[in-house]
């Protein structure tokens, strides 16, 4: 199992959070956690993952700058970002794409729909700045 991809998920919702590690577990992926976006920037700094899927909207740091922060700090090594957000995706994506991130995931949303979107976003190229 070299190939299981590892997705850290930030997300100040315990309850999203847990749904999502358990699912995303299930779906054979290795998941590392965060409930802010400091703890979610230190893991991220630290870690080796192909992708951090942030909620917008986190104590301490919202999910762009912790966006911002990796691509910038980690540049060609960074990983692949997805963000989660309630807010309107269209109105944000710029300001999204701006950040760093790949995709944009309108809240509330399937499971099924966020598997597509993590593989689309997966098999991705790095989008080195």
């Amino acid at each position: 199992m070299a190939d299981r991809k590892r997705i850290l998920v930030a997300d100040d919702d315990p309850d999203l959070l847990e749904l999502l590690k358990m699912d995303l577990t299930f779906q054979g992926y290795e998941i590392l956690a965060a409930a802010n976006g400091k703890d979610a920037l230190q893991i991220a700094m630290a870690e080796k993952v192909d992708l951090v899927l942030l909620d917008v909207m986190m104590p301490y740091i919202d999910g762009y700058h912790v966006a911002y922060e990796i691509t910038n700090k980690l540049g060609a090594k960074a990983p692949q970002i997805m963000l989660m957000t309630s807010r309107d995706t269209t109105r944000e994506k710029g300001i999204a794409l701006m950040s760093g991130a790949a995709e944009v995931m309108q809240k509330p949303f399937e499971m099924a729909a966020l598997h597509v979107k993590l593989q689309e976003v997966l098999s991705k190229p790095p989008s080195n700045q």
